[in-house]
């Protein structure tokens, strides 16, 4: 039995193999996040107009240690989506501009990024990823293939969300610097599966999530931007700007939108802390290896090859396996659920179709083998 387990909340009858789509709260951080919630209805009036500015600055702390940055580099938003849109809503593209990007990305960001441009008349461009990867000099040149004179934006994912492959963030950052080109990370399963050194990646934005792998409340995230491009940034909602500790413009718009529950973003800390009680670096490999099994006997049962070389350079605790040509995507991942009470995902990439499995601290060798018999028994 694995220990880890008790501390989640999560309902003993389904092998949860699906961290990636929401996270999963351990139940020691879930209680700090309600004793928040206490707190500020014992006394509202305090705690949003007095206190929370403090206690957002020593919140940000936290998390500015853990992602390796200024606490001043940093806001508290609901999501991942949430930062990303700040930043893609705020850019001043002229018509003819481009955003460069990959075949790879989150679909919700694509239809963000063609919402922003086709109102600027601007370009939104999918640089196609040759795939399976093997080098990530390969990634950079198959990205920089597509920038043009017309490029101003370079959008990617550090973690892609279908495919589960770490894309090489500082040497495409550093690249696009050198062409003078704003870069924008999306961020949203690293924290947590990945070290990070944001100052060290030298990207201008990056929205992460809390609430994914370093198992934060839901709705906890943030968005990183570089000091030099804040003052690029325009808030999503305009509110009272004195209640923020900060002193920069970037904190002051952005920090207080009007009455809203922060017990997540105040949670975050007790998150880092439970990983830092734990020895969370070993458990974190452990997944890996977990992870690198799965994707083995998986791809022995759909007869397809890999994604990419069996390495951390490439996947951590997320990988994603092809899944046969004539299978029929949608009915296995309801078969897997309601047969086998597995919770997977199962996506589409340019008409193929990938399963993806999570690996977090609580999962156990029993929980691939129930997968990879399941899909044995269904294909």
């Amino acid at each position: 039995m694995n220990p880890l387990r008790d501390l989640f909340l999560l309902r003993p009858d389904v092998v949860f193999l699906n961290h990636g789509s929401f996270g999963a709260c351990p139940k020691p951080v879930f209680e700090v996040y309600q004793n928040w919630q206490r707190e500020l209805e014992r006394q509202p009036v305090e705690f949003l107009g007095r206190r929370y500015g403090e206690l957002l600055r020593e919140a940000r702390g936290a998390l500015a240690r853990f992602v390796g940055t200024h606490a001043d580099n940093l806001i508290f938003v609901p999501n991942a989506t949430t930062g990303l849109n700040l930043v893609a809503r705020s850019l001043r593209l002229a018509p003819g501009d481009e955003v460069l990007s990959t075949d790879l990305e989150y679909g919700a960001m694509d239809r963000m990024w063609r919402f922003v441009c086709e109102r600027r008349d601007a370009r939104y461009v999918c640089q196609p990823m040759p795939l399976p990867l093997e080098d990530p000099a390969q990634v950079v040149e198959a990205v920089w293939s597509g920038v043009t004179p017309r490029t101003r934006v370079l959008f990617f994912s550090h973690i892609t969300a279908n495919t589960a492959l770490i894309l090489p963030v500082a040497e495409l950052a550093d690249r696009a610097r050198r062409a003078g080109l704003l870069t924008v990370v999306d961020g949203a399963h690293a924290p947590g599966q990945v070290p990070l050194n944001l100052d060290a990646l030298g990207v201008d934005f990056y929205a992460g999530n809390a609430h994914k792998w370093m198992m934060a409340p839901k709705g906890s995230a943030f968005l990183y931007a570089r000091p030099e491009v804040q003052e690029l940034l325009d808030p999503l909602v305009v509110s009272w700007d004195h209640i923020s500790l900060g002193t920069s413009r970037f904190l002051k718009e952005n920090e207080f939108q009007g009455t809203r529950d922060i017990a997540a973003y105040l949670s975050v800390p007790a998150a880092i802390d439970f990983m830092a009680e734990r020895a969370w670096p070993a458990v974190q490999a452990a997944c890996h290896r977990l992870a690198a099994r799965a994707r083995r006997e998986l791809c022995a049962v759909t007869g397809r090859p890999p994604l990419c070389p069996e390495s951390d350079t490439w996947f951590r605790q997320m990988a994603a396996v092809w899944l046969p040509a004539s299978c029929d995507a949608e009915a296995l991942k309801t078969r897997l659920y309601d047969e086998f009470r597995i919770e997977v995902p199962v996506n589409e990439h340019h008409g193929d179709w990938l399963l993806r499995v999570s690996i977090q601290g609580y999962n156990t060798e029993e929980d691939v083998a129930a997968l990879v018999d399941a899909l044995r028994a269904v294909l």
